[in-house]
């Protein structure tokens, strides 16, 4: 195995055993939450399914672009390129809905009782169950058509148009205008979502600048355990958020790059997967560096 393919499958291995441990972190973190009898906060449901989608994109992308480094190119069959695929897609795009639930939910939640939102904050965190479960059934009713452009690498196809992933093939045949509007509806999805996240996040810096201008009178001391908590949670959610649109930024711009080379070199191809895991694999530690109940016991 050459030296340069040693080192990729290092990155990614490395990537994939922190972004796991990360996550399953998390998990855990709920489950003693749960088991300790911890009062659960509103945003606890959606960072669940955050969690879970997170897993998926790793154990989907992460595992095999490693095997496929260390030089294994044939580990899975047609059914497995199909799955595999599916699944990342599934969990990527869920990722992205349920962190623009999140910080729209939280905007909605830290918003005064005496402003427009003041009705919804009552009623938002009763939909949050059910906002969930309908992004889950909207990005695998929305990815229903990737297994049928995925093939695994032993399918000698004469399709001329074909993207090597290492170990599948991405083929693309079939009616040019459907495959259009399929990328449209994706790119549509995923720009609303960046633009609720943009809009989110200057309205909860407006929100925590005006809330510091209100209390700076106050010794810190004196603010509430309350209000404290909700500025916490606020911020992990602001620089969560942050971290997702900058990440999500510089992918799209290498991604733009592989569509404009005829022949894209495996560095780029490398590093644009690199920073597509990115996000699945820092966002836990933002979550928990930002929540108090992860260093302190907490009690029925």
């Amino acid at each position: 195995m050459a030296t340069r393919d040693l080192s990729i499958g290092m990155m990614f291995l490395l990537q994939t055993i922190i972004g796991i441990l990360g996550n399953f972190s998390l998990v855990y973190h709920f489950l003693f939450l749960y088991f300790t009898g911890c009062k659960f906060r509103s945003t606890d449901l959606i960072l669940k399914h955050l969690t879970v989608a997170n897993l998926l994109v790793i154990l989907s992308k992460g595992v095999p672009e490693t095997m496929a480094a260390f030089g294994l190119k044939l580990f899975l069959k047609d059914i497995g390129c199909k799955l595999v695929f599916y699944v990342h897609r599934v969990g990527r795009d869920v990722s992205i809905g349920t962190t623009c639930l999140l910080s729209v939910f939280q905007v909605i939640m830290i918003s005064p009782s005496n402003s427009r939102w003041a009705e919804l904050k009552v009623k938002a965190p009763n939909y949050t169950g059910a906002s969930n479960i309908l992004c889950w059934i909207l990005n695998m009713m929305l990815n229903i058509l990737v297994p049928f452009h995925m093939t695994d690498k032993r399918n000698n196809t004469n399709i001329r148009k074909k993207i090597d992933h290492g170990y599948c093939y991405a083929v693309f045949s079939g009616n040019i205008i459907t495959q259009s509007l399929y990328i449209l509806l994706v790119l549509f999805s995923h720009g609303f979502c960046l633009v609720l996240m943009v809009w989110a996040s200057g309205s909860m810096i407006f929100l925590l600048h005006r809330h510091q201008q209100r209390v700076q009178y106050i010794h810190r001391n004196n603010l509430t355990p309350r209000s404290s908590l909700e500025i916490r949670a606020t911020q992990s959610i602001l620089v969560l958020v942050c971290t997702f649109v900058s990440l999500w930024t510089l992918s799209s711009i290498f991604l733009i790059c592989l569509a404009f080379f005829n022949k894209p070199s495996l560095w780029l191809k490398n590093v644009s997967t690199l920073i597509a895991a990115c996000f699945p694999t820092v966002s836990p530690y933002i979550l928990m560096s930002h929540d108090p109940r992860v260093s302190r016991f907490c009690f029925a």
